[in-house]
């Protein structure tokens, strides 16, 4: 079940951040290509405003890296475009140059260093910068930089035919791949498409995934691995099981959990069945099997009335359903298909029943010491980088994963430490081919993706 609670005043902005930077391409060569699907490249004029600021922190990166003795600058903007996805990535090729001021001046404004006139102490370079700019965070980072002496291109007026992307210069054989990726995704997956039309359409989609995966994967602060899932030829709206529209509050309106004493359990994981392998959770962690039931959230998309199945609900609406219909099915019983149909549920196959639920603390330690009490909690959280996740502990930038747009509901089943990286263990409803067999493992212990906003719990007697 899946819960959508999009902070508003968040969204607007960013949709405001995107409507200005168009209105600011709007006095471009008309031949440029200036408005487009989201993501797609808005090539920019030099005069720019935010071209000019990613210049200024392109040409400060480079210096604090760089082992020369002048202060270098961009002597020409040879090309510039950026894209709007989850920020503003630009792509900028430039000439850089020695000017008169050393790199050891303290200077105010280092604009006012002239540059050298003598070609052969000014050492022109052709440099290019791939720069994630995140306005509302104040925040810019460099994805890629790549320089070359201006001297070794035959043609110093032709440098614009240096590849935009360093990375892949030779594109029919990065269409090569791309096709074979795709080809060995639609195998695996058993994809199967209505024509043509859709197939073209997948392909792009997969290929933009492709991308927003590499971008997590250069980024993540964590050990994920992040690449081609089961869920890679969808839409961020079409993913995890459809758009999701219902609001949810961030107080559940249930009746507050007692405290429990701080774990002295340095890790602690649930087996759900079998269903979790311990073997990558020796060592630190402890082990609850008990009787644990893999139960069906398929029960609750069809049979909960009082939210929207796959358009959205909240975990107290689902407890109060699952009190009223007496109780649920194990996930055997009553499969996960991800979509809404008729409800099928039987009195006589009811595996657990729940008599009330409560609301945890929003303290991750106080979190961890019911789980290790009580058993797993209900939480939800930003599952964007969900999407992308292949194995490791998850840590994406808070960009990716902001702790306001809270879209999914999960399980916590654990919490741990893996290499020194402290985690929560999560299970999902994806099937055993997501994730590490079924499981997404996420930071522990920074809010991350605000995985300690609606945290609760079923209460038996």
């Amino acid at each position: 079940m899946d819960i959508n609670c999009r902070h508003r005043n968040t969204v607007l902005f960013i949709v405001t951040v995107t409507i200005l930077s168009l209105v600011q391409s709007q006095n471009e060569d008309p031949d440029r290509r200036l408005f487009g699907a989201p993501g797609s490249l808005v090539h920019l004029s030099v005069s720019d405003p935010g071209l000019q600021k990613v210049v200024r922190f392109a040409e400060g990166r480079y210096n604090v890296g760089s082992n020369g003795i002048y202060l270098r600058r961009v002597t020409k903007i040879v090309s510039a475009s950026k894209q709007v996805v989850k920020g503003v990535k630009y792509s900028i090729m430039v000439e850089l140059g020695n000017t008169l001021c050393k790199k050891s001046a303290v200077l105010a404004d280092p604009a006012v260093c002239e540059f050298h006139t003598d070609p052969n102490k000014l050492k022109t370079e052709v440099c290019l910068f791939e720069i994630w700019d995140i306005p509302w965070q104040s925040k810019s980072t460099v994805l890629k930089q790549k320089c070359q002496p201006a001297a070794s291109f035959k043609e110093s007026n032709r440098i614009e035919a240096l590849p935009l992307s360093p990375s892949t210069p030779d594109k029919t054989q990065e269409s090569v791949d791309l096709l074979s990726a795709f080809k060995e995704f639609v195998i695996k997956y058993n994809r199967s498409y209505s024509g043509q039309e859709e197939a073209d359409k997948r392909l792009q989609i997969f290929q933009e995934n492709l991308r927003t995966a590499q971008i997590l994967q250069s980024l993540d602060q964590g050990s994920a691995e992040y690449g081609v899932t089961k869920f890679s030829d969808l839409t961020e709206e079409e993913f995890p099981c459809g758009p999701r529209t219902q609001p949810c509050s961030q107080q559940l309106g249930l009746e507050r959990a007692r405290s429990c004493q701080p774990s002295q359990k340095p890790g602690h994981v649930w087996i759900m069945l079998g269903l979790l392998s311990d073997r990558e959770h020796r060592g630190s962690v402890v082990f609850e099997k008990g009787n644990l039931l893999s139960l069906s959230e398929q029960e609750l998309v069809d049979c909960d009335r009082l939210d929207q199945a796959c358009g959205g609900g909240l975990p107290s609406n689902a407890y109060e359903a699952i009190e009223k219909l007496g109780g649920l099915e194990t996930e055997t019983d009553y499969t996960y298909t991800g979509h809404k149909q008729s409800c099928d549920f039987s009195t006589g196959k009811v595996a657990a029943y729940i008599n009330s639920s409560v609301e945890l603390s929003k303290d991750e330690n106080e979190i961890a010491a019911w789980l290790a009490e009580n058993g797993p909690v209900s939480v939800a959280l930003n599952a964007f980088a969900m999407q992308f996740y292949r194995k490791g502990v998850s840590h994406p930038l808070k960009i990716f994963c902001n702790p306001w747009m809270i879209d999914h509901a999960v399980l916590l089943v654990g919490y741990g430490d893996r290499n020194g990286i402290p985690f929560w263990a999560i299970k999902n409803s994806w099937g055993e081919d997501y994730g590490e067999e079924g499981y997404y493992y996420l930071y522990r212990g920074s809010r991350m993706c605000g995985i300690n906003k609606m945290c609760s719990s079923a209460v038996v007697n």
